[in-house]
């Protein structure tokens, strides 16, 4: 197994991204090999994980996949590798709620038995850094703090000052880097957190700088010499809780079961393009070791589906920000119309249930016509709309396996359902929606309306991990295998 580092914050915008980001690079630029994982459930910073490392960033969360998928898929994709670098999400020991640890980068931290390299925003603080540190290395016995990481340090006086506080308060803990104030260094934000990779994009001279960053703040080969080499350890042992829904080990779906003639491999079409690019790399994995071929297509790009699907992911991502490029694509919406249609086991995230609606209006007003699978239209606020872990179980059979299919995810969007069915749905369209999905938030179960079925088409605001179920998976390669169709 790597080496492994935790890089923490103490809270959301602390610098922790551009300070990982920074790390990898050094670490790489040594010849080593980094592999990244990104706690939590964020689509965007993974992807800034592949520009600097080369490696497809991984997540890991706890709330979602359980201690046992955790642990497997990190052991999965840290193989080969010379580190491993865990970038932390919100402050430490932020999770699912305010009451336990559950999602959080201390969590994670403590299942792999990594040490955290603490990143603090120092800015207009010189000694009360210090006493942020004793509250942040007092808070868990249980956690291992390799050092701090001080960030946007201003001058070669407010270093003295930061160094002395530590020396004096807390000689035990290391100070590992002190990284001058560069906002140039900061990346792009817009609604739902960074620009991605995709959009923004990171050469060589960007990343050449981070490294540079780093180097003339931080001690590396202190921090590489502190990172744990982890040995293997096996799954926990399964908890029941009967106050709990039932959630199969995820570790389980990750190898599957002997047969004597491999099926053929079932076609799903993927979308993936600047519109829609949030997928977690562990369910297309799992599609994949489920039997699926994955075909990738753009719906911006492309002037239609590629031939012999069986099936449809459209993942979320940005539609409200090319909404007219969408709306223009008309060959490319009547091609997924048609295929929905004739039955085909459609299954869209978010942005992707809203490119299936019969219209989006983006935040100027304009509303642009979409695909027209659900008879709804979708509309973007200018306050969010939605936030947090979420967790559903299925009213009936669909798509996803059985009814009382369990799975965990997350919700964040701006964008609302607006004003039921679309105006021009007929009535017949309006009957043929259903709820596929009863829904349970921190505060408990909920008359959320979601899992918005029409035939084999379920479109849902919920990126699901699918690794919270290792039967969701399989039963929709399943079902994309079964569908005969044709439009």
């Amino acid at each position: 197994m790597p080496r492994t580092i935790v890089v923490a914050g103490t809270h959301s915008g602390c610098g922790k991204t551009t300070a990982a980001l920074a790390l990898m690079a050094t670490i790489r630029h040594r010849g080593l090999t980094v592999q990244p994982f990104k706690a939590g459930p964020d689509f965007i910073d993974p992807g800034y994980h592949e520009l600097v490392t080369g490696r497809t960033g991984q997540n890991l969360d706890g709330w979602m996949m359980g201690e046992a998928g955790v642990r497997e898929v990190f052991a999965r994709h840290s193989a080969g590798a010379d580190v491993a670098v865990v970038e932390g999400v919100m402050g430490l020991f932020d999770g699912a709620d305010g009451a336990g640890e559950d999602g959080s980068t201390a969590q994670l931290a403590k299942w792999l038995g990594a040490p955290v390299l603490l990143v603090v925003d120092a800015r207009s603080m010189a000694r009360s850094a210090a006493a942020v540190v004793a509250g942040f290395a007092g808070f868990d016995p249980g956690l291992r703090l390799a050092g701090v990481l001080f960030n946007r340090v201003g001058s070669a006086r407010h270093r003295e000052l930061l160094e002395q506080a530590m020396a004096s308060a807390l000689p035990g803990v290391p100070v590992l880097g002190l990284l001058g104030r560069d906002e140039a260094l900061a990346l792009p934000s817009r609604h739902l957190g960074l620009v991605t990779a995709q959009d923004h994009g990171l050469g060589p001279e960007a990343v050449a700088r981070l490294a540079d960053w780093m180097l003339a703040g931080c001690n590396v080969g202190r921090v590489l010499a502190l990172a744990a080499e982890l040995e293997p350890a096996a799954p926990p042992e399964a908890a029941g809780d009967a106050g709990e829904a039932a959630r199969p080990a995820p570790s389980s779906p990750l190898s599957a079961p002997p047969c004597s003639a491999p099926a053929p491999r079932v076609r799903i079409g993927v979308a993936r393009d600047a519109a829609f690019c949030f997928y977690y790399a562990e369910n297309l994995r799992l599609l994949e070791a489920a039997g699926a071929q994955l075909v990738f297509f753009s719906p911006l790009a492309d002037a239609g589906l590629p031939p012999g699907l069986r099936g449809l992911y459209l993942g979320g991502g940005y539609p409200e920000l090319h909404a007219a490029r969408l709306a223009a694509g008309a060959p490319m919406r009547r091609a997924v119309r048609a295929l929905a249609a004739a039955g085909a086991p459609v299954y869209a995230e978010c942005g992707g249930f809203m490119y299936l609606m019969r219209a989006l209006t983006d935040a100027s007003g304009t509303e642009h016509p979409m695909c027209g699978v659900f008879p709804l239209r979708a509309a973007m606020a200018a306050r969010r709309s939605a936030l947090g872990y979420r967790e559903v179980v299925t009213r009936e059979a669909g798509i996803l396996g059985p009814a009382w299919t369990m799975l965990r995810g997350h919700e964040f969007h701006y964008s609302h359902i607006a004003d039921g069915p679309a105006q021009g749905a007929s009535d017949e369209d309006a009957d043929a929606l259903r709820l596929l999905y009863r829904v349970r938030t921190r505060d408990g179960w909920t008359d959320q309306a979601e899992g918005f079925a029409v035939g084999n088409a379920l479109g849902t605001y919920i990126h699901a991990h699918f690794a919270s179920n290792p039967d969701v998976a399989p039963a929709l390669v399943a079902a994309c295998r079964a569908w005969e169709g044709a439009p």
